[in-house]
């Protein structure tokens, strides 16, 4: 007889188990710290040193472009810090830091599991759902610290994915009132937000400014010459979930040169329908799937961004000042921290200000809609509405972001916690 478990049993049992090694690990370590500390006739100055003051965590080498400003602050401000990342091919490890330690923790639990038991003071980490599954916060972290990976809606995260940081750095008004509103509902303690700006905006501003035109304006408008970027968001909500093979090939028939470029979650979430398209549009001549790490020169060298509520629609039009078309996909609050908030997402006021909405009714009229949306000038009023709304500070976050740290660590050991 075959012993069947639910995949939700599963992950419970599993997330029981990484528990129990957690708490293990956490065990012995105590052991071997108080071990050391007779060892050394009760002197516990190396056990407090052992402590590491600064730790980045990322899940993903996705997210080096939010984190490279920062660390690159550190090592000028010669200030130590550990970078924790689940990746082995991380750019971290290109770098020539002096005073960064980067450090490949495993993927998944293995990684989890020596975080929760981390000992540091202050940690910093794109990751949402700290203390919701299997990563837990440790008893020897001082301070969790979360910040964005995209200027938009801060309750675009699964259910509580950030209810249990200490700390949010964040880049807008709206976002603050979001975040308000979710402690308001499930009565949760208010968490210290500070308005920072976006440093990997401000990197790539300063990278647009440097680089040079691909080509002039006049050739980039040549209808021939356009080049159309589909970059959707993941999940049943997302373009390729929903439009699919339709949308595929109605952008093929404009002629214009097709980007495709998934979310990164989509290779794991959602792999058997992106490998079917994968292998389907697989003639490069029409259609090119991009999945470069850093997407600063495919959003650079695209005339128009599609795609439905993902952060990188305001990468593309507030950093390289360019329209979008955004796909009614009927978006789906219910996964979603939105869900508590019966407020529109500003995500979806703002979009209607920066480009034209793609639905049923004109998919088959793509070519006529991509023409419009570049040619119309009334979205750069838009655009610089938006960048005011999202977008504080503009120039000065890694510097914000970096000050903030230090401060809150002196903060920390003043008070001696």
């Amino acid at each position: 007889m075959i012993l069947y478990i639910d995949p939700g049993t599963g992950s419970m049992l599993f997330t029981i188990l990484i528990g129990v090694l957690g708490t293990a690990l956490y065990f012995l370590r105590n052991v071997f710290m108080k071990l050391k500390y007779v060892l050394s006739g009760g002197k516990t100055e190396k056990a407090a040193a052992e402590k590491m003051p600064y730790v980045i965590f990322t899940d993903h080498k996705r997210y080096w472009n939010v984190f490279e400003p920062i660390c690159d602050e550190f090592e000028k401000r010669k200030t130590p810090l550990v970078y924790m990342t689940e990746s082995k091919d991380d750019p971290v490890f290109d770098k020539d830091y002096k005073y960064i330690e980067a450090r490949h923790i495993g993927e998944g639990n293995m990684a989890f599991a020596k975080l929760n038991v981390l000992n540091a003071s202050i940690v910093l980490s794109t990751t949402p759902s700290l203390d919701v599954y299997q990563w837990k916060r440790s008893k020897d972290v001082d301070y969790y610290i979360h910040i964005p990976h995209a200027a938009s809606d801060i309750s675009i995260y699964r259910m509580f994915g950030i209810d249990y940081y200490d700390a949010i750095l964040l880049s807008g008004d709206y976002q603050v009132d979001q975040i308000r509103k979710l402690e308001e509902l499930r009565g949760l303690p208010a968490k210290e937000i500070e308005l920072v700006g976006i440093p990997y905006m401000d990197v790539m501003k300063t990278r647009l400014a440097r680089a040079e035109e691909i080509e002039s304006k006049d050739v980039a408008k040549t209808p021939e010459r356009r080049t159309v970027l589909l970059a959707p968001s993941w999940g049943k909500s997302g373009i390729l979930s929903r439009y699919g093979e339709r949308f595929i090939d109605a952008l093929i028939d404009t002629g214009y040169k097709i980007i495709i470029r998934p979310h990164p979650q989509s290779y794991t979430s959602e792999k058997d329908m992106l490998d079917s398209l994968m292998s389907k549009y697989s003639d490069t001549t029409k259609v090119e799937w991009n999945r470069d790490n850093d997407n600063f020169e495919v959003l650079r060298k695209s005339d128009i961004l599609i795609s439905d509520f993902s952060g990188v629609i305001f990468d593309f039009t507030l950093v390289f000042d360019k329209p979008v078309i955004y796909a009614d996909t009927s978006f789906d609050k219910a996964p979603y921290d939105a869900a508590w908030i019966d407020d529109e997402l500003w995500t979806f006021k703002v979009l209607p200000k920066l480009g034209m909405q793609l639905g049923e009714d004109n998919i088959d009229n793509i070519k006529s809609v991509i023409d419009e949306c570049i040619e119309d000038t009334k979205y750069q009023k838009g655009r610089d509405e938006a960048r005011q709304e999202t977008w504080c500070y503009m120039g000065e976050g890694t510097t914000r972001v970096v000050d903030y740290i230090i401060n809150k660590y002196s903060e920390i050991k003043d008070t001696g916690r």
